[in-house]
């Protein structure tokens, strides 16, 4: 399921850079349904990775080793991927600024409301939902203790209360001022502070995480409703059309779609655990999923200085015909898939098999043996 989640993110970004390159009315038609694809999947690895977590927790692990093994999941992967789009910064002439570098170097971009610092399309810009998740990882333990502690009756009710205050978020956007746009970006014609507080800000965000939490107990408490897999696929995508076609552009960047999209993860998790067979279960679907994270956080700088173009000099100019755009975009999705394994077998998992846990001690010291007491 990441690896749909991540997938989802790269078909939109590649669809923004080939719709404006192609100019035909129908693939702008087509674009309108793909855009809010890249949203939905942030949502979707937002919700996961609430549920995930909660689903594996155990009461024997202790605070510093989980905090411990998240960082050794994201660092290193960032570390390389900004180390290597700052040099192809340098290279093709785009400015590095502390704006630009500091604050996604130490994950605190999306805390910042500044467009400079958070849609910068040159620098490693995939990487401001690592800002978000830190902030999860940093409450995940207390959180846990509260829903753990919410009773198996009730835990429908505030996943409700959570859904609800998810779709609330926008409607409290619309209270910040209507200027500055992102015009200027290329990425919406929306407010900025608008934008910024749904999508980007991380207490906003921290909600899909919990409501993955909820989810995910009530699975564990044996409260969930049995909603088969496939029905559960069927209502996520019907709400996706819903919201992508009659709602406002805030709405498709989360709303809704959130609790449906958690309705999947507990049904694919009843399936798995029940020992169904699903297409999610296949050694391909596993593998691509292992290198899901390192899939996201290649593909923007394949995106940025690879096929298409999109950080170069000229890349919002270019004019393209459709047979050359699909074909520049099959590329630059194989040669993220190629980066994305090579960055996981060379640096992400190589870093959690050796620095996840601590080392285990030597002692020299011989333990007498304890004395043996007969009842």
């Amino acid at each position: 399921m990441r690896f749909v989640a991540a997938f989802m993110v790269l078909i939109c970004h590649i669809t923004i850079v080939v719709v404006p390159r192609v100019q035909e009315p129908w693939v702008a038609s087509v674009g309108d349904y793909i855009y809010p694809a890249g949203p939905t999947g942030v949502v979707f690895f937002f919700v996961l990775s609430g549920f995930v977590l909660t689903w594996v927790a155990r009461p024997t692990d202790t605070k510093r080793l989980f905090w411990r093994r998240r960082l050794v999941k994201i660092y290193p992967n960032h570390l390389v991927t900004l180390a290597v789009v700052t040099v192809l910064m340098l290279v093709y002439g785009n400015p590095v600024t502390a704006a630009n570098t500091l604050p996604t170097l130490f994950l605190v971009q999306s805390w910042i409301p500044s467009q400079e610092v958070v849609l910068n399309f040159a620098s490693s810009g995939a990487s401001w939902t690592l800002a978000c998740e830190l902030l999860f990882y940093l409450c995940f333990p207390a959180l846990l203790l509260l829903v753990r502690r919410v009773r198996a009756q009730r835990l429908w009710l505030w996943t409700g209360v959570v859904a609800v205050a998810i779709c609330v978020m926008p409607f409290v956007a619309w209270l910040f001022p209507d200027t500055p746009t992102m015009t200027d970006s290329l990425a919406s014609s929306i407010p900025w502070w608008e934008e910024w507080f749904v999508y980007y800000f991380p207490v906003v965000r921290a909600l899909e995480f919990v409501l993955g939490m909820l989810v995910a107990q009530i699975v564990l408490s044996g409260r969930w409703i049995r909603l088969g897999l496939l029905p559960a696929v069927v209502l996520a995508l019907a709400s996706y059309l819903v919201i992508v076609k009659t709602l406002p552009e805030t709405f498709s960047q989360s709303s809704g779609i959130a609790f449906f999209l958690a309705l999947v993860i507990a049904a694919a998790a009843t399936a798995d655990a029940d020992g169904r067979r699903t297409l999610l279960k296949s050694r391909t679907m596993v593998f691509f999923g292992e290198i899901s994270f390192a899939l996201y956080m290649v593909h923007w700088f394949v995106l940025g200085y690879g096929p298409l173009g999109m950080s170069k000099p000229d890349g919002w100019m270019r004019q393209s015909t459709l047979s050359r755009a699909l074909y520049e975009s099959a590329l630059v999705i194989a040669v993220s898939m190629l980066l994305a394994w090579l960055l996981y077998v060379s640096v992400e998992r190589p870093a959690m098999r050796r620095w996840s846990r601590p080392a285990p001690r030597k002692d020299t010291a011989r333990t007498a043996p304890e004395p043996v007491i007969r009842a």
